[in-house]
């Protein structure tokens, strides 16, 4: 191997700092990544591809190097970099030693790890002889990295998973100060309500991804249906090798279709696959963390197995992108949001309906069994049903300690239900 190709990756070794443009903006969701790097466990982060994983490792490195942590002592590596696609992981670990560091602790940074076949092996390997080396990895495929390391890694790792922008987050990013203290008593001025509101519309119809929080207006949408094809053909057919128009097509669907019940049955009659090839389909869309799926709330496994699944895109501005439809999918996109925020904060949620055909958008299940239900109305003119589902629920569930309504501006309590703004709401 060439040792070009290790100083063209990292250039701090001369220059001693990580250049501007690779550092991006901080995100103090994961302030705590750069404390995992006091730990000799492997830090393994995950998540979409554009969500910043790359970025978040470039700030690791800077993090190091502002603690005097010698340049030499840090290596980073982009596998999917086709300058590297020849050389093996001991190519490039041996090359690092003998010619940069062949003595010192080294912070090993791996950036899209599943690109090399048996890397978990080699990374258990190395973790178990060498107590100098901190392994970083990073991967774009939930389950390479969950089934692999949770065999080979168990009690080695710690794992974080990397989300598009919060809508706190994008705020920060726009330069769009949020005064925590004011929202929570409602002192808010009018005109910074204005501003928020301004940006929130944006962010409904573009997301959250990083890049293109920057980006022109004019380029947003085909940068993100960029990212989509990228994803698609990347991180779906070209790794599971399937048919890509029937992929796309069924990807395009489900997007034109997200927070609606998934029945095999229509798809099947649609596409012409069979159940087990949609269900492949559907767990490689959410191994991408590109969709993810949301089950019917039941005490009873039996129960939640026989009601089908809701669909969900790991970004508004993603689906909006490839879909070709907004304004009438105000209501999908902001009961999007909402799922994708509680993913987002970690809460085991799922959606619930009634023989009666009342609907709960979201049940939180609490670690102590209690219940939070969360009906998203992106509306001022609350339909009456949607407090009767709410309400219905709690009867039905006694352990229910909260029921919310999502709105567009109207916030109220009223009955046992509290009203709130969905831009306030995710700024919660």
């Amino acid at each position: 191997m060439h040792i070009e190709k290790l100083t063209d990756a990292n250039p701090w070794w001369t220059t001693k700092q990580v250049p501007e443009e690779w550092k991006g903006k901080k995100r103090e969701t994961y302030s705590s990544l750069l404390q995992s790097l006091t730990i000799r466990e492997i830090t393994i982060i995950t998540g979409v591809r554009r969500s910043g994983k790359s970025t978040l490792m470039y700030q690791m490195v800077d993090g190091l190097l502002q603690k005097g942590v010698p340049a030499e002592q840090i290596l980073f590596i982009n596998l999917e970099d086709n300058r590297t696609a020849d050389d093996s992981l001991d190519d490039i670990y041996r090359t690092y030693r003998e010619q940069i560091n062949p003595t010192d602790k080294t912070y090993f940074f791996l950036d899209e790890i599943h690109r090399r076949t048996n890397w978990e092996s080699w990374i258990r390997t190395q973790y178990d002889r060498y107590r100098d080396c901190k392994f970083v990895i990073s991967g774009s495929c939930s389950y390479l990295l969950r089934r692999e390391y949770s065999t080979l890694l168990t009690g080695r790792n710690l794992t974080y998973e990397i989300f598009p922008l919060s809508f706190k987050e994008f705020l920060s990013f726009k330069d769009i100060s949020v005064n925590d203290s004011q929202l929570k008593k409602g002192l808010m001025l009018e005109r910074q309500q204005y501003v928020i509101i301004n940006a929130f519309q944006e962010y409904l119809r573009y997301g959250g991804f990083p890049e293109i929080v920057q980006k022109d207006l004019l380029f947003k949408t085909k940068i993100l249906a960029q990212y989509f094809d990228d994803i698609l053909y990347k991180d779906i057919v070209d790794r599971y090798t399937v048919n890509s128009q029937k992929a796309k097509d069924l990807a395009l669907y489900l997007l034109t279709n997200i927070t609606g019940e998934i029945s095999l049955r229509s798809l099947r009659a649609m596409l012409g696959l069979s159940y087990e090839s949609i269900k492949d389909y559907l767990s490689y869309y959410a191994e991408a963390f590109f969709l993810f799926a949301v089950n019917h709330f039941s005490y009873s496994m039996k129960t939640q197995k026989m009601n089908p699944s809701k669909i969900f895109c790991i970004d508004t501005g993603l689906r909006n992108a490839v879909s070709f439809r907004f304004s009438q999918d105000e209501g999908k996109l902001a009961e999007n949001l909402v799922m994708t925020e509680l993913k987002r904060r970690g809460d085991d949620v799922y959606y619930w309906k009634s023989g009666k055909q009342h609907e709960i958008d979201c049940v939180i299940k609490n670690k102590d069994q209690t219940l939070i239900a969360i009906n998203s109305t992106y509306t001022d003119k609350i339909n009456s049903r949607e407090c009767a589902s709410l309400k219905e629920f709690a009867d039905e569930f006694p352990k229910t300690q909260k029921l919310i309504c999502i709105t567009k501006n109207v916030e109220k309590q009223e009955q046992g239900i509290t009203y709130i703004p969905l831009w306030k709401w995710l700024l919660g």
